[in-house]
């Protein structure tokens, strides 16, 4: 997915901590680049890919780093021999204390040379930037993760409670092979764990030099791609007629953009509400502290609704993606489908979400089909004051004066797999990003040097303190 974080709260916030001067990369940052540079190097594209070698890859330095080849399991299946990926586990002394997981994906939104004005598959560091596919999302959360076991490995490092890695495949393509869905499918022993630390949350800059915000992701909506079909038995187009399969879809579409599912809260987005909106001095930030006070202020949801973030924060949303119809210039069309992108709010599945499209419809003639059954329904997890305290008091540490809020993710992770098996998710803070979205999943994708570097100090130091 992406590595958005859940909220853009704007430059009108008050001043976050100016970012420090540059300066020359100490020794461990140069020994990260590498591993970085060679992760990002790595083609995991579905269709050009393989995240099986990435993960091999991975595997290496961390075996050269001194961990066995025993506290290492490499997996693929037959299927699909290049998305597999790697699971590792770094004992802790702790005989009561359960795991903790570090989770990441691998794999990459496709790009073409041709789009871009640099190799996509070339780091390249030009103006404070890193520049290729997958800087951001995801690889600079898997390279960090696996470098720090390869530092705690050199140094001897024993914490009390075991840590676990694991770098999968499939996150960014719905309906491939998902090495998330397929470790809590087949094997949960090996994944077992009292909590997962996942991509997700993350800084917000305000794109001119200060870090904003940190934010910690605490439930995310679950995905679902819906196909709305339309059939007609067509005909010769010097003869039209009004029951027209094209215009039938149109109609259905149209429904679907006017239609506005009901406003929902839980535990993470009241708090996100609350607390992003009493900084924000604006009119939607003081309707946004109104409408975590009193959900059914409909002024208030309205004002703060016109903002598509906050928007897609209160509700589950659904969006019309891809169509296709016709079969003939001089044809009346016999069969037009349309793809209807769902982002549903947790605790929602996909046959109340279908039930509710089908309904704002109106019309049977209007085939809605769920594009993949059995996905897991999302799960905001809880917001657990020893898990979440540590990382605000850690955030206070590295980035004095920057607020850390609870967001919940409009998007979607391989998060939801892990709930659905009961263990719980968290994206952490960390690194950030700029308010354009750093050509995360688009052109030209980069990830500031220094965000890079400060966010892989504050998660190293976090995975230590949760660690014991």
């Amino acid at each position: 997915m992406k590595k958005v974080a859940a909220m853009m709260i704007g430059a009108s916030l008050i001043a976050g901590a100016a970012f420090a001067q540059s300066n020359a990369p100490r020794p461990d940052q140069t020994e990260f680049r590498a591993l970085y540079k060679e992760l990002v190097e790595t083609n995991t594209t579905l269709s050009a890919g393989s995240c099986t070698l990435a993960s091999e890859r991975m595997a290496a330095r961390l075996g050269a780093a001194g961990i066995p080849d025993s506290q290492m399991t490499l997996f693929a299946v037959p299927e699909h021999p290049k998305d597999g990926g790697l699971v590792v586990v770094y004992p802790g002394t702790s005989k009561t204390l359960k795991p903790m997981l570090l989770l990441a994906h691998v794999d990459v939104v496709e790009a073409r040379r041709a789009d871009w004005v640099r190799d996509p598959f070339t780091l390249i560091e030009e103006n404070g930037y890193f520049y290729a596919r997958g800087t951001s999302d995801d690889k600079a959360q898997a390279a960090i993760w696996t470098d720090t076991l390869i530092r705690m490995a050199k140094a001897g490092y024993k914490p009390k409670r075991t840590i676990k890695l694991a770098l999968t495949c499939g996150e960014e393509t719905s309906g491939a092979f998902n090495g998330a869905d397929w470790l809590a499918k087949n094997k949960r022993e090996l994944i077992d764990a009292e909590f997962a630390l996942n991509e997700g949350g993350g800084g917000q800059s305000d794109g001119k030099g200060k870090l904003m915000v940190q934010t910690v992701q605490v439930g995310e909506k679950a995905y679902q791609d819906f196909t709305l079909t339309t059939t007609n038995p067509g005909g010769h187009s010097s003869r039209p007629i009004r029951d027209n399969a094209i215009y039938v879809m149109a109609d259905a579409l149209a429904k679907v953009r006017e239609f506005r599912f009901p406003m929902e809260f839980n535990d993470t987005t009241r708090a996100f509400f609350a607390r992003a909106g009493a900084i924000r001095p604006d009119p939607i930030g003081k309707a946004m502290v109104a409408l975590s006070n009193n959900p059914v202020d409909k002024e208030a949801e309205d004002l703060v609704s016109s903002d598509k973030m906050y928007n897609s924060m209160l509700r589950t949303t659904c969006i019309a993606t891809l169509i296709d119809g016709g079969h003939a210039q001089n044809a009346l069309p016999q069969r037009v489908t349309a793809n209807v992108n769902c982002r549903m709010f947790p605790g929602r599945t996909a046959d109340e979400t279908q039930a509710m499209l089908e309904a704002a419809i109106g019309n049977p003639a209007v085939k809605v089909d769920q594009k993949v059954r059995g996905k897991p329904i999302a799960k905001a997890p809880p917001m657990h004051p020893w898990l979440i305290g540590p990382m605000e008091r850690l955030a206070a540490k590295h980035w004095p004066g920057v607020p850390m809020i609870p967001t919940m993710l409009t998007g979607a992770t391989d998060g939801v797999y892990l709930a659905a098996v009961g263990i719980p998710t968290y994206g952490v803070p960390g690194p950030w990003g700029d308010p354009d979205g750093n050509g995360t999943h688009g052109l030209n994708e980069r990830l500031e040097v220094r965000s890079l570097y400060e966010g892989r100090d504050y998660l190293f130091d976090l995975v230590k303190l949760l660690a014991g």
